[in-house]
């Protein structure tokens, strides 16, 4: 009983009065109660903090960056260049001659009655047109070499060339390298003067009739001479090699990308 005369009431562990809280903890307002945290809790409150503006900036740095793309068909930045033993210089030729490829056998037609010397089907109709037009105007254009395999100039280049002690170099200013001629791809032909067969793949062949003709009325026909005088290649000249470029593949395949620029006519 207490001093009033009513009984006392139990005690009950999860009841206390205003003594039983600290002072560090108490208020007279249960809303605005203050609540003191420990230290450990504001580090851990601090780091969480850091880390979600750490996840948010990187979310909006990579909505803004630009996506580079893995198409297989862009070159990287520094690529490493491609090791070669094989000479080319800077216009992407191997001494003085382009690379071509070898015509393939169904585009190639007789230009000669046994069928031993042939060139493309283009070519071949338009060549014989200039022989008969030639023959015409008393010029015997008579046919030495048209297309020739990477087999067979390989005998001429690295055979002959060593029958005759001459290097590489040396022998590149009479015949090309093979993969890299003119006759593979079937548009270039070797012509000679049928009255004087002795200027036959000679310099001098310049001093016939039928080179005079050529260099009179090959245009009419598509052809043009290939290796003229101080050419550009470094190739030694040769009067007697006409090239067919008639038709688009025939000019793509001797002007594309060869930085030849157009010739202009009085």
């Amino acid at each position: 009983m207490n001093k009033a005369g009513f009984p006392k009431k139990p005690y009950n562990s999860n009841s206390h009065s205003s003594d039983d809280i600290p002072v560090a903890l108490r208020d007279t307002n249960d809303t605005g109660r203050k609540i003191e945290l420990k230290p450990q809790v504001l580090i851990l409150c601090g780091f969480a903090g850091f880390l979600l503006l750490a996840v948010i900036s990187g979310f909006l740095f990579s909505l803004t960056t630009p996506k580079q793309t893995t198409n297989s068909a862009v070159a990287p930045i520094n690529p490493t260049p491609a090791t070669t033993n094989t000479p080319i210089n800077d216009n992407g030729t191997v001494l003085g001659h382009f690379p071509y490829l070898e015509a393939p056998e169904s585009e190639l037609a007789p230009i000669t009655g046994d069928s031993r010397i042939r060139m493309r089907k283009s070519a071949a109709v338009k060549f014989q047109a200039m022989v008969q037009a030639a023959r015409s105007a008393g010029v015997n254009l008579v046919p030495i070499s048209g297309f020739r395999s990477v087999q067979e100039q390989k005998q001429l280049f690295f055979g002959v060339g060593a029958q005759r002690n001459q290097t590489p170099a040396e022998r590149a200013a009479l015949s090309a390298p093979p993969n890299h001629s003119e006759h593979h791809t079937g548009y270039a032909v070797d012509v000679g003067d049928g009255a004087v067969p002795a200027t036959n793949l000679q310099a001098n062949f310049d001093n016939t009739k039928a080179y005079q003709w050529l260099q009179a009325n090959a245009a009419k026909f598509s052809f043009e001479i290939s290796f003229p005088q101080d050419n550009v290649q470094g190739v030694s000249y040769e009067p007697w090699h006409w090239r067919f470029v008639g038709d688009t593949d025939s000019l793509e395949t001797f002007y594309k990308a060869k930085n030849i620029k157009p010739v202009k006519t009085p």
